[in-house]
């Protein structure tokens, strides 16, 4: 028996005991549990640092891909993609020195100037789900801050545009996806970026990052909005959130976007150890934990994800591959599947889900 940091666990790992939430106590996985990718989102969606396995692995993990070039492969070979990736890695070299010195206090805080290669990744009528693409192969840079810091910035404005929020309002919600997270740049680095278990009392600092955001932009000229969304990005309608444990009517609504903006890019961003998760497994997370989100602004949000993915190649966790024919609106993360000539109804077959976008 040894205990794994959640981000470090390897599918086919098995639990040595039960895994219970934090905030209810609730058995989250029983012990004996055969570890998936879906399980390991599941700790990292709930916060659960880090569990007891057994020594030896049940089963080894086979993911390799079929022959030939994969759609993800395809499109990093395309020259959007190419002149995307130029971009984001210029527009997130540019925040960072730009964020660091602001902070610093070296530099007054020019927000078009900041804001204009955010809107230039968006760029002029480019779609949501070439944005999503996009996105989706570019997880080498592992959630580093600042690359995070872009991702939820697109993913909040792409979202107000979903809300139909306003131009304001949209070009608010992206200030305040870009700047959220601004407090981690306040936490020592030997703490943010440490690959070991985490002890109770740097977890605590962790949890500081909020308010440390709060109060940097506290000085700053943005808006009251943008500030509150660093301040309470981590909050939960269902009041399980942190730091001040406030419930939905209490929570910024530019901070219930960002939340999801948030969790979506953490539960698809690349680890060491695996590739992105697929977009059906955190889109089964949020099903899993609705009431922790705004359901207005999470409905829109899964709606329109799933939608972008109809009629794309998947494969199943049981290594069968086919096409998504049809979304099912009460189990968005359970669509129809036409593999050869039958077809999967994921809603009516426990146990199987979507593995891998192709």
């Amino acid at each position: 028996m040894k205990k794994v940091i959640s981000k470090q666990l390897i599918p086919g790992m098995i639990l040595a005991s039960d895994v219970f939430t934090h905030e209810s106590n609730n058995k989250l996985m029983e012990k004996g549990t055969v570890i998936t990718q879906k399980d390991i989102a599941r700790l990292v969606f709930y916060s659960i640092n880090d569990v007891l396995v057994e020594d030896e692995p049940a089963q080894t993990l086979d993911e390799g891909l079929a022959s030939g070039l994969t759609y993800s492969e395809r499109l990093k070979n395309s020259e959007d993609f190419k002149e995307f990736k130029k971009d984001f890695e210029q527009c997130a070299d540019k925040f960072e020195h730009s964020i660091k010195d602001i902070i610093a206090g070296n530099k007054e805080l020019d927000l078009d100037q900041m804001m204009s290669p955010i809107y230039s990744l968006l760029g002029d009528g480019k779609r949501a789900s070439s944005i999503f693409d996009m996105l989706h192969n570019l997880r080498m840079y592992d959630d580093a801050t600042y690359t995070h810091c872009i991702n939820v910035a697109l993913i909040s404005n792409i979202l107000a545009q979903w809300l139909k929020w306003n131009e304001s309002e949209i070009q608010t919600a992206t200030q305040a996806g870009l700047l959220h997270d601004i407090g981690k740049l306040l936490i020592p680095d030997n703490i943010i970026t440490k690959p070991g278990h985490l002890t109770d009392d740097e977890y605590a600092i962790i949890k500081t990052h909020p308010q440390k955001g709060y109060d940097a932009l506290e000085k700053l000229e943005v808006s009251s909005h943008v500030k509150n969304a660093a301040l309470m990005h981590h909050e939960r309608c269902d009041g399980s959130g942190y730091p001040l444990k406030l419930t939905g009517p209490q929570i910024d609504k530019f901070a219930k976007v960002v939340a999801i903006a948030d969790v979506y890019d953490a539960m698809t961003s690349s680890r060491y150890y695996r590739g992105p998760l697929c977009p059906f497994i955190a889109i089964s997370m949020f099903e899993e934990g609705f009431d922790r989100y705004d359901p207005e602004m999470l409905l829109a949000f899964l709606h329109n994800i799933v939608n972008t993915y109809l009629f794309n190649t998947v494969r199943l966790n049981t290594g069968e591959i086919g096409e998504i024919i049809f979304i099912n609106i009460n189990a968005l993360s359970k669509p129809t599947i036409k593999v050869g000539n039958d077809y999967i109804d994921l809603s009516k077959c426990p146990g199987v889900y979507i593995q891998e976008i192709i």
